[in-house]
């Protein structure tokens, strides 16, 4: 038994695990801390590893109503295929006051465009990026492959077969969206590629991606250089 002597719900479990997950948690990890736990420690605390992945989910839909009568200031939030607890938008400004968040918090204008042009067009070329913003991205780019948002995922087939460049996890995570489905404008994005046949071309969808980006509830910084001009 628990050092209380009474084993807590599955939903206060799951709270548990979320608030000490450095990322977003999927109901199948979940279900493997249940089975290792009952494993490790048997008894009462079995009942829990046989449980499945639907029953967890149900328990985490009860987990985020709990936080919604109570008015805890947090919500579950479904990131990245995962869940998190989040602080709500509404208390943000005293989050950031108390983690002095507010200084050089967010990626500059630049960033924020080559970082809108990778997540709608990827996988995407250093030269496709290029002919979009009609500058070089090499500092840019280098910039969000270190704050892990960019990843290579690949080598073209044309000559010299330079890297291709798509978004990570990380960028999920940090802009909340669940997948890259959720992002503003991507039915329409999706469309325009089929008919442009990948020819790459400034669209009006990506000042909705800046401004959904500045609008973004997460606060952890990401520019640690600060707004710097374009290089």
């Amino acid at each position: 038994m628990s050092d209380f002597g009474v084993l807590p719900e599955l939903k206060e479990i799951i709270g548990a695990l979320l608030f000490a997950a450095k990322k977003p948690v999927t109901a199948k990890e979940i279900r493997k801390v249940l089975m290792g736990a009952g494993e490790t420690y048997g008894g009462p605390y079995e009942q829990f590893a046989s449980l499945k992945e639907k029953e967890i989910l149900e328990a985490v839909v009860e987990l985020e109503e709990e936080h919604s009568k109570g008015a805890t200031g947090l919500h579950v939030a479904e990131v990245a295929h995962g869940f998190r607890l989040q602080n709500n938008m509404t208390c943000g400004p005293w989050v950031r006051t108390m983690l002095d968040k507010d200084r050089a918090t967010k990626l500059s204008k630049p960033a924020l465009e080559t970082l809108a042009i990778i997540a709608y067009r990827q996988p995407v070329l250093r030269s496709e990026i290029e002919s979009v913003r009609g500058v070089s991205v090499d500092h840019i780019l280098r910039n969000l492959v270190e704050l892990q948002l960019v990843k290579v995922v690949g080598r073209s087939e044309l000559p010299g077969r330079p890297w291709m460049f798509g978004t990570t996890q990380r960028f999920l995570e940090h802009f909340g969206l669940n997948s890259l489905e959720d992002m503003p404008g991507m039915d329409e994005l999706k469309r325009r590629d089929e008919e442009e046949t990948r020819k790459v071309e400034h669209t009006e969808s990506f000042p909705e991606m800046e401004k959904e980006l500045n609008e973004s509830p997460n606060d952890e910084a990401l520019n640690p250089e600060g707004d710097s001009n374009d290089e």
